[in-house]
């Protein structure tokens, strides 16, 4: 039997079984099935248009003069709901199942869609080390970008996929989040579109209120249409150094002396349960032992969260050299360990091997054929969020999630919070030390329930002065939800820039109790 007919009488079997447990049920039970058969080679083609179009933007040099176009189309838009009466609120007419969050905009279809079409680097200033970027140009796509002529950002949030408007509106953070803070504490201009139809542009020093009201505000205080970001050099190599630790104090204890070291140009924790978890430090390096290069971002090696586990499996520590760019995107193929619940033998050798260079599927194409039957299943056994705490209570801290959801690993990432106006700010008047502890996967506790023990979890980061990423799923009341963030700034904006008529509150946006 040739290949070809095998494959032909396999699809048959495949359909005809399908057809007799039901698409339904093969969707959430063998959800590989489908994402095996069409969402991976689906995200290729994806890939390869941005790619391609990202490319013809670069060569044709088309982008610059195309920015105030579209900005003054933006305008038009507005200025046209203006006279339509202000009958509804507005945002962006981006479809909800390409945003990265797992929450699915239901608003998208009741409110004024405005189309922004903005995806491309407009400006790279080596003299100013800034680089001027329109909101939806993708992580991956501006490493992509900078990398190769010698420059990077100092934050580079994990996911390929994730824009730069998504990192500013709502937040984004790294491994070397504990030297420069958050991704909003590395940009340094904004650029909004107004519910008047007007173009400001927004500094420290210029329109500072709006400066630092709009990260957190998650598209309701205006449109963005570009953002400046700082550059730093960019080097060849991290060399990152892997330390085993078990028992909760030491694991807390380690991980904030590290966090403490501006040494360490990276840190990071990966928590494998209770008592053991792997500490590791990085430092960006122009020079590496080749014989300890690992190049971990080539399709067919190892995920990376079970590389690191096998340091703790051996209990010993360990030093390699990981290729730049590699390394800020490390958990991409596997987002983070979230594929291992989608394609259970994703990280078999023969799997990697043959189909590992397709991984991972698009998130978006992932919502975008969930239906409601696996929308409901994730809700209610799926766990995706990120609680940021000051370090002081890390080890409070991950007591709660092991006693209300446990899920392992959690991600550790510590970061600088600066004492700056807007939401999020520590409680004192100095910069405080946070980490933010990330959560993804099949909670393990006995009696979980979504909402329940969410709101239990919610309970402690708001008693430690701690934070919610707001792309996750909140059940706080409004009473709750400015209890944990300082809304003072904000709705002073809100006022004064006429935003009332014009975009719905966040809290409305974003939390569980308003939408339902």
């Amino acid at each position: 039997m040739g290949p070809l007919l095998s494959l032909g009488v396999g699809l048959l079997l495949l359909i005809l079984w399908a057809r007799y447990k039901g698409l339904a049920y093969v969707l959430v039970h063998h959800r590989w099935v489908f994402v095996c058969l069409f969402l991976l080679p689906l995200s290729v083609l994806f890939d390869i248009y941005y790619q391609f179009r990202a490319w013809m933007v670069q060569k044709m040099h088309s982008a610059p003069r195309q920015h105030n176009l579209r900005v003054r189309n933006i305008q038009e838009q507005v200025r046209e709901w203006k006279k339509e009466g202000l009958k509804t609120y507005m945002c962006t007419g981006r479809p909800g199942w390409l945003t990265v969050s797992l929450r699915v905009g239901k608003y998208k279809k009741t409110l004024k869609n405005i189309t922004i079409n903005l995806m491309d680097v407009l400006e790279v200033d080596t003299e100013r080390m800034v680089v001027r970027v329109e909101p939806l140009v993708t992580m991956g796509q501006l490493t992509a970008h900078l990398n190769p002529i010698g420059w990077t950002i100092p934050v580079v949030p994990e996911l390929d996929d994730l824009t730069i408007g998504g990192l500013i509106m709502g937040t984004g953070i790294e491994s070397s989040s504990h030297i420069y803070g958050l991704f909003q504490h590395s940009c340094v201009a904004y650029e909004l579109v107004l519910a008047d139809g007007s173009h400001v542009r927004c500094t420290p020093e210029e329109n500072s209120d709006l400066f630092y009201a709009v990260p957190w505000s998650c598209g309701t205080l205006g449109f963005l249409v570009a953002a400046e970001i700082k550059m730093i050099p960019a080097k060849k190599y991290v060399k990152l150094h892997y330390e085993p630790v078990r028992g909760l104090k030491t694991i807390c204890k380690r991980f904030a002396e590290e966090s403490e070291k501006k040494e360490n140009h990276f840190v990071e924790g990966l928590v494998y349960s209770l008592e053991e978890a792997v500490i590791m430090t990085g430092v960006l390096t122009n020079e590496a032992d080749h014989s300890k290069i690992n190049r971990i971002g080539c399709y067919y090696k190892p995920w990376f969260f079970k590389h690191v586990e096998n340091y703790l499996k051996a209990n010993k520590t360990g030093t390699e050299y990981i290729p730049a760019r590699q390394y800020y995107h490390r958990h991409t193929r596997s987002i983070f360990w979230e594929l291992q619940d989608i394609i259970p033998f994703g990280n078999n050798p023969v799997f990697r091997y043959l189909f590992g260079w397709m991984v991972p599927p698009k998130i978006s194409l992932l919502k975008l054929t969930q239906g409601e039957a696996i929308r409901k299943l994730y809700e209610q056994h799926h766990v995706v969020q990120d609680m940021m705490v000051p370090m002081k209570s890390l080890e409070q801290c991950i007591e709660t999630f092991h006693s209300d959801i446990k899920v392992y690993p959690l991600w550790l990432c510590p970061f600088i919070l600066p004492n700056n106006p807007g939401m999020i700010h520590p409680k004192g008047d100095e910069a405080e030390l946070y980490v933010d502890v990330g959560a993804y996967g099949e909670p393990k506790t006995k009696y979980f329930e979504a909402k329940a023990s969410t709101r239990q979890i919610e309970k402690f980061v708001r008693s430690v002065h701690g934070f919610q990423m707001l792309y996750a799923d909140c059940y706080m009341t409004r009473e709750e939800f400015w209890e944990m963030f300082d809304g003072s700034l904000y709705h002073k904006l809100r006022k004064q820039l006429h935003c009332n008529d014009a975009f719905p509150e966040v809290y409305d946006k974003i939390c569980k109790s308003a939408r339902h």
